[in-house]
């Protein structure tokens, strides 16, 4: 447990408005220990490979992007799955924009720490406090009138076994550093030994 590690990527509008010291102060200050970080301009077969999507979530997705345009009065001129694609498209072409930062954050519930710190995609909905709550105002609706990925700061895991997939497309195995931090004995040393001189 006390191992558990997350995937974080700093996106290319988080890079752009200089908040990469805040998202990882933000995630530092938890406990969690930063174990692998580069900066990197992602590929188009790195973004797809970690998006990771079937044709049942395209379909799926599409279906309800083909109902909000009828909704709305707008043309709908391809089928679901090419909607659902779309989604996918935008994000490879938004990641693939400029330089993003990759991060391997390490610690118990990692995963589940940065979900609660980073806020819901939309960020626009998202609770005030987290990261996209805070820091951004993009919304589902702009995105789409704009025909482009929402513009949220930040990716992490939501799982840590989607994480452990993450990590291995983004970094290799040696990029991962081993070591301990002094402040991992308070939050996981069961006695707290040598505290006292």
């Amino acid at each position: 447990m006390k191992k558990e590690k997350t995937f974080v990527i700093v996106k290319p509008d988080g890079v752009q408005r200089t908040l990469i010291g805040e998202i990882i102060k933000r995630i530092e200050r938890t406990g969690l220990k930063l174990v692998a970080l580069k900066m990197i301009v992602p590929t188009e077969d790195q973004c797809w490979t970690h998006y990771n999507k079937d044709d049942v979530w395209f379909e799926s997705k599409g279906a309800k992007m083909l109902e909000s345009r009828k909704t709305a009065g707008m043309t709908v001129d391809k089928p679901a799955i090419e909607y659902g694609k779309d989604i996918v498209r935008a994000l490879v072409k938004f990641m693939t924009s400029g330089p993003v930062v990759a991060m391997v954050w390490e610690g118990n519930q990692s995963v589940s720490v940065v979900k609660k710190l980073v806020g819901a995609t939309e960020p626009a909905t998202s609770d005030v406090g987290t990261i996209r709550g805070d820091l951004t105002l993009d919304s589902y609706d702009l995105a789409g009138v704009d025909d482009r990925a929402v513009r949220n700061l930040i990716h992490c895991s939501d799982k840590p076994e989607e994480a452990l997939r993450e990590i291995k497309i983004w970094f290799d195995e040696k990029e991962l550093i081993n070591y301990r931090l002094v402040s991992e004995q308070i939050l996981y040393d069961v006695n707290l030994d040598g505290i006292l001189e």
